[in-house]
């Protein structure tokens, strides 16, 4: 049984029949009153957020999970289809369970969050930076570089990414899944 002085950052628990994992954690402790523990919450199984308070020393119910390595494969009608890299079973999932599903290409390697209780996949992550390769973009006015100036790309895709005006059609770029933003270019 875990305690409240068990809690970090990116645990997952279960709180009221729903998995939350913990984003930021603190105590208050005050001179008259015994101390608390507050945590800020993110829905893994909703999408939720939210914000919790418990005594110092209450149990909390931690949920085991394992990261696998997965394989994009394809999305179809059932859902975006993935396999697992060691056993090569495939398993079809929701939009709603992937961070950036806008970035996925066909072959990308992922890692899925499994639930052990229950062997159900809870979320799907993408690695943080990710080459992709630039299929459309307005040519950049030359001297125009006094600012950072940006321009829409769209990448192989199909999502749209604000570029700097120096990149071009047909060259790869590193974009970061969790914001969606430009890194920079790549050479091959």
């Amino acid at each position: 049984m875990a305690t409240t002085s068990d809690i970090s950052r990116g645990m997952i628990i279960k709180l009221d029949g729903s998995l939350y994992s913990i984003v930021e954690f603190g105590e208050n402790k005050t001179a008259r009153a015994a101390a608390k523990v507050w945590a800020k919450l993110k829905g893994v199984d909703n999408n939720r957020s939210i914000e919790k308070t418990w005594n110092s020393g209450d149990n909390i119910y931690p949920v085991r999970v394992e990261r696998r390595a997965y394989q994009f494969l394809y999305k179809d009608d059932s859902g975006y289809n993935f396999m697992d890299n060691e056993s090569f079973e495939q398993v079809a999932l929701a939009e709603t369970l992937i961070d950036a599903p806008q970035f996925l290409k066909d072959g990308q390697e992922v890692s899925v969050l499994i639930n052990t209780e229950t062997e159900q996949p809870m979320s799907v992550e993408l690695p943080d930076k990710i080459v992709l390769l630039v299929t459309y973009a307005e040519p950049g006015l030359k001297g125009d570089t006094a600012t950072r100036t940006l321009k829409p790309a769209t990448v192989e895709t199909g999502a749209s990414v604000s570029v700097p005006l120096f990149v071009n059609e047909g060259e790869l770029i590193r974009v970061n899944t969790k914001t969606g933003e430009y890194v920079e270019r790549v050479k091959e």
